[in-house]
């Protein structure tokens, strides 16, 4: 394994940058652009009101001005011979030229995190209505990096406006000033007399940047038992001050279980709507909080935490109060999204399909099936027929009979077939959704071009009624992992997240003697075939939560100069793979679990059981 494939890290000047809080204008950015990018911004903000820059492919005022109104900012523009400095060069020459404050205003809350990135909770205050944000063109982020110091905005400034307080509209809950108003003399309470001059506790900076906040739910009280919690607040484990969810331990069953599902409704939303950035950042919330070990008891605490800050200490203050969120109640039965969810859970239909369908005029599956069945894919047909069984949970026990059967098929064409169930089993979930088998052989001929051979043998004994599909990409290419060409034109089969022999298919017990109809449910399974060089990556890749799986692959392109997906490692210096799975003198390993912890290790990574992977 070359060495400067494993030691290359991200450059240092990149994480020394002192950028301003920064938020990301999804519009005209790919996904893959948007993740790029997002993971070059270390003070990046999912809450456009605590942003001082909003960076985007804009280039005309009045653009940047419709895409403040849609994110719900008010301002007013300032005169570009008013504009404030921004970077941090800009910065200190104002300090110097501004008359120093006294030692009792200094806020004590400003320490940076085990990241060095600066609290968010602590900026909070300082983006209050009356401060400035400024739209800004992309290439300024590009360019500063690329020279390795925060450029002065100057030509960069498409727009910048004074935040003005939020609009009734804007703030549809009128008791919010009053409980701020409740929680801050709540805190004085607390500390002392409201009158005194004693400097602000860090505690008191937190609490007051989130009664400043431009979310404003009529739930902003703090009670003096709830004070004394937040003073004594367990410590952050260390594992949890990193922003990648790969190197935490996430159990299947966290103690804030009843807030995370409330996150999720509101991130399912996100994705209906097309809305990437959010989906992005509730991903991340939620599996900071799911690998919190404690329960959580106040906004602050939450507050705290990497991906969180201010937005989902709000959500959480409102949880904690009447046990719901209001934004995800709504999500649930706003009439529009309870369409969209149930377009979205037709397999073969993603969420821009979803939309399709809904623009169409179509609001039930009768209508898909009498107004747009000839315009279905195939797969779209079988998921609208069987759609109803298809949403139907499989306990482990029928999981572990179909991979049985999986594998005693195998084992008829070729002895010596090793199996591994993965996916959301291999987790521990109780039922799943679907049933993902992942077979590998020592003998890597054995694995060439049979997948084929045994979806064949699957249908012969009644057990597949329908291939979703077949993908023979691996062995066609000869089973040699292919190199990574960065973004330049992939070809057949490289596209997405592995290129492995798959099968995707609709399975379906036989009936009992000569029963018709079937009464057995149809399931989902999808059939993954790995050569034994790879197998490894393969079992790794099918096997944790979205988010450790996303991180997985940010952390081998921030930190390890790598691309990782479930068919191998690859050098992102030239494209070479990188076998992280051969013993000493290139010996394969004995099993496919062994394989995958080499590649924990050869990642640089603490192993983590299945179990703690379940990062949602």
């Amino acid at each position: 394994m070359p060495e400067d494939a494993t030691t290359s890290k991200r450059p240092a000047t990149d994480a020394a940058l002192d950028f301003p809080v920064i938020f990301l204008l999804s519009a005209n950015l790919g996904s893959q652009e948007i993740q790029d990018l997002e993971d070059q911004i270390p003070t990046l903000t999912y809450d456009i009101d605590e942003a001082e820059v909003v960076l985007g492919k804009v280039f005309r005022k009045e653009r940047a001005l419709f895409e403040l109104r849609k994110h719900k900012l008010a301002t007013g523009e300032v005169d570009p011979a008013e504009r404030s400095p921004t970077t941090s060069r800009e910065k200190k020459r104002a300090k110097l030229a501004a008359p120093a404050l006294p030692s009792s205003d200094v806020d004590s809350d400003t320490s940076t995190d085990g990241e060095g990135e600066k609290s968010l909770v602590g900026r909070a205050a300082a983006t209050a209505a009356g401060s400035t944000v400024k739209v800004v063109k992309l290439p300024w982020l590009t360019d500063s990096i690329r020279a390795g110091e925060v450029l002065p905005l100057g030509d960069y400034i498409v727009y910048e406006g004074r935040k003005l307080p939020k609009t009734p509209e804007q703030t549809p809950q009128p008791p919010a000033e009053k409980a701020a108003e409740v929680m801050r003399r709540a805190l004085a309470d607390a500390s002392g007399s409201p009158g005194s001059s004693r400097p602000k506790s860090s505690h008191w900076k937190r609490a007051e940047a989130l009664s400043s906040s431009p979310i404003r739910p009529a739930l902003l009280r703090e009670t003096t038992p709830e004070h004394d919690l937040d003073v004594h607040l367990p410590p952050i484990p260390d594992y949890l001050r990193t922003t990648y969810s790969c190197q935490r331990p996430t159990p299947m069953n966290p103690p804030n279980e009843g807030f995370i599902a409330e996150l999720t409704k509101i991130k399912t939303a996100r994705t209906l709507m097309g809305d990437k950035v959010g989906v992005r950042a509730y991903s991340t919330a939620i599996a900071t909080v799911a690998a919190y070990p404690h329960l959580l008891q106040t906004a602050p605490e939450v507050a705290r935490l990497p991906g969180c800050g201010t937005k989902i200490a709000v959500l959480f203050q409102e949880f904690s109060a009447t046990g719901q969120v209001a934004e995800a109640q709504q999500d649930t039965s706003d009439p529009k999204l309870s369409v969209l969810r149930l377009f979205y859970s037709i397999w073969g239909v993603a969420e821009t399909t979803a939309r399709d369908f809904y623009n169409r005029g179509w609001r039930d599956l009768d209508d898909v099936v009498e107004y747009g069945w000839d315009t279905l894919t195939r797969v779209q047909q079988i998921g609208v027929k069987h759609h109803d069984e298809l949403q139907l949970a499989i306990p482990r026990a029928e999981v572990e009979a179909i991979a049985a059967a999986v594998l005693a098929h195998a084992e008829a064409l070729r002895a010596g077939f090793r199996m591994v169930v993965v996916g959301g089993y291999r987790r521990g979930k109780s039922e799943s959704g679907d049933v993902d088998v992942l077979l590998s052989h020592p003998d890597e001929t054995a694995t060439r071009d049979f997948v084929g051979s045994l979806v064949v043998s699957l249908e012969n004994a009644g057990l597949v009624t329908h291939t979703l599909s077949l993908s023979m990409t691996n062995s066609e290419r000869g089973q040699v992992p292919v190199s990574w060409k960065g973004n330049a034109g992939k070809k057949l089969g490289q596209a997405g997240f592995d290129t492995l022999d798959k099968a995707m298919v609709v399975w379906q017990e036989p009936a009992a003697g000569s029963a018709q109809p079937n009464p057995n449910p149809h399931r989902r399974v999808d059939i993954i075939v790995s050569p034994w060089r790879t197998a490894g990556c393969a079992v790794l890749g099918w096997s944790g939560g979205t988010t450790f799986q996303r991180d997985i692959r940010r952390w081998c392109k921030r930190e390890r100069g790598l691309k990782f997906d479930s068919s191998g490692v690859r050098s992102r210096k030239d494209g070479a793979w990188v076998d992280l799975e051969s013993g000493p003198g290139g010996k394969p390993a004995p099993d496919m679990l062994t394989a995958e912890k080499r590649v924990f290790e050869g990642l640089g990574l603490v192993w983590r059981e299945p179990g703690e992977r379940c990062t949602g």
